[in-house]
């Protein structure tokens, strides 16, 4: 970014993904660039509402469909769309609890039976994926009651909380939440991954250092923070 930029502040409007990672490198770019970095947190499809609403913001972060349907709606910069990492969807059970057999699909499958709930996130990416994951296990039917879909802010927390046996969710949701702990991915047979990327906001009062933003987090040095915060860099 060059020296003697004016911008005192930039606001980010992310999607719950990539939380732990992106709330790390924007305090990393803010504290190397002397800005403060406010970054809100919501579910993709609020981020699009929010961004379709006329929220300002210099920077929207979520799955590259949600960065596209800014730029359709004219919210955020045609070509500035730039993908920074991805994640699959992972499992985490309350701290100290038994960990499930996640060697493979029967075994995710008994897994998931054994539970009294079982919590995801009820809207966006991995929710949605996760629900066609029980349709195709063959097991709707048996998990009728147990299912638990929450708001996205509160997914991972229900099994913290003990109100729920395990969640699945994007791996990266996961990370640095207390009273978890990461059981690891489920079989890769059943796997997805999860794109994030960043664009730039049309309205950004200050562009420079939101494009330098959005570069920072697709640099080679932001690879370190990103694979420790569950997010496999691209």
């Amino acid at each position: 970014m060059p020296t003697g930029s004016g911008a005192a502040a930039l606001n980010v409007l992310s999607g719950n993904g990539p939380r732990a990672a992106v709330r790390e490198l924007c305090r990393q770019f803010g504290d190397a660039h002397g800005i403060a970095v406010d970054v809100a947190f919501d579910v993709n499809p609020e981020v699009i509402r929010r961004g379709e609403a006329g929220e300002a913001f210099d920077v929207a972060v979520g799955n590259p469909p949600t960065i596209e349907a800014l730029i359709r709606s004219g919210k955020v910069v045609a070509g500035s769309l730039t993908d920074f990492g991805r994640s699959g969807l992972g499992v985490a059970v309350r701290s100290g609890a038994p960990k499930p057999d996640l060697s493979s699909v029967q075994a995710f499958k008994r897994a998931l039976l054994a539970c009294k709930a079982v919590a995801f996130p009820g809207e966006g990416a991995s929710g949605r994926y996760f629900v066609s994951v029980v349709e195709r296990l063959g097991i709707a039917q048996e998990m009728q009651g147990k299912l638990k879909p929450m708001a996205a802010e509160d997914c991972v927390e229900v099994v913290a909380r003990g109100d729920a046996d395990m969640v699945v969710v994007v791996a990266t949701r996961i990370v640095d939440v207390p009273g978890v702990d990461y059981v690891g991915p489920i079989p890769e047979d059943l796997q997805t991954k999860i794109g994030f990327a960043a664009g730039l906001s049309a309205g950004a009062q200050d562009p420079e250092p939101a494009r330098a933003l959005i570069r920072f987090l697709a640099a080679p040095e932001a690879k370190a923070t990103l694979r420790a915060k569950g997010v496999e860099p691209v």
